[in-house]
């Protein structure tokens, strides 16, 4: 053996009771060095920024409506005020999907929760009550077009505005009023907080709304028939053009109702029937088309209005397309 390798009084060699030693050292730091965890690895879901998205692009899109509206004065008359609160409500409500992402994963808190799911929830249901009223308004002012334009009229659309609002938000107020399921994990709906009977009376309201625009809607298909049929008579058109007229008339209605029946049905009735014990994804599943109305309400409303078109058309070019000044109305623009 050679000097290194010599054992001491203990019996070891002299190498291995250093070894020891830095080992004892290592451990005695160690063990007043307090223990770092690492953080939990953030997830995000995929559907939350899917919803996410749609709710940029409904703020987007209804934003430029609403912006419009706003600065035009000749955009006052009682069908411009409704399509101004379809697209309030829809930005609101892209505003809200926005921010429930945010809050979902920056500042998770039960109060924060509440409040998003009542913004939500109010617009949602304030954008789904002014359908209803701009199909009322569509209604009278082709069963009464001569005295449409009065007065009554206007009053009758601002009563409409204040009744559709307040109910939507004392809706949306509900559940930071009390009617949750934090307390109660068993009552809650496929979207918490909401309860099952708050998502009961949601859906059971939509689809009482949707009964009735459907009743209106039957209503204007006829008085647009009747309309087109008396024009062709009164200018001697062909019954091919009178025909082409109306089937223009009840198409749109029909994409108008259809569209709004496609988006929001399949929430509507998942709701009744499920509740939290179900699997997440079919609520994503079928909340995410309901969000898609909002994106399409401006399409069919806003954009697709004359009026509404040479507003944008000025404040883009500075102009209005000679087609668009000559273009007359007719029967089928419902």
């Amino acid at each position: 053996m050679n000097e290194d390798q010599k054992v001491n009084a203990s019996g070891l060699p002299r190498d291995h009771l250093e070894a020891a030693s830095a080992e004892n050292v290592s451990a005695a730091v160690s063990s007043q060095t307090p223990v770092v965890e690492p953080e939990p690895e953030l997830v995000v879901n995929p559907w939350d920024i899917v919803l996410c998205t749609s709710g940029t692009l409904i703020s987007c899109e209804n934003a430029v409506v609403v912006l419009i509206i706003c600065h035009n004065p000749s955009l006052r008359a009682p069908m411009f005020l409704l399509i101004g609160s379809l697209a309030l409500a829809d930005l609101l409500a892209g505003i809200g999907l926005v921010i429930n992402f945010v809050f979902a994963y920056l500042l998770q808190s039960e109060t924060t929760k509440l409040v998003t799911v009542g913004l939500i929830v109010a617009s949602f249901s304030a954008s789904v009550c002014s359908l209803l009223a701009i199909t009322v308004d569509r209604y009278l002012s082709l069963y009464y077009a001569l005295t449409y334009n009065s007065e009554r009229t206007v009053t009758f659309t601002y009563v409409m505005l204040v009744m559709l609002w307040g109910t939507s938000i004392c809706l949306g107020l509900l559940p930071v009023l009390g009617w949750n399921c934090l307390q109660d994990e068993a009552t809650c709906s496929v979207v918490r907080p909401l309860t099952k009977n708050n998502a009961a009376v949601l859906s059971v309201s939509f689809l009482f709304m949707f009964a009735l625009m459907l009743q209106l809607y039957v209503q204007i298909c006829k008085i647009v028939m009747r309309h087109a049929h008396q024009i062709a008579l009164q200018h001697h058109f062909l019954a091919t053009s009178h025909y082409v007229t109306t089937r223009k008339g009840v198409s749109t209605l029909a994409i108008i109702l259809g569209t709004f029946a496609a988006c929001w049905m399949p929430f509507t009735l998942y709701s009744l029937i499920a509740d939290y014990s179900y699997p997440s994804i079919y609520t994503y599943a079928t909340l995410l088309p309901a969000t898609y109305n909002s994106i399409i309400n401006p399409v069919i409303y806003a954009f697709r209005n004359q009026e509404i078109q040479k507003a944008l058309w000025v404040i883009c070019c500075g102009c209005v397309p000679p087609s668009l000044l000559q273009r007359a109305r007719s029967p089928s623009d419902v």
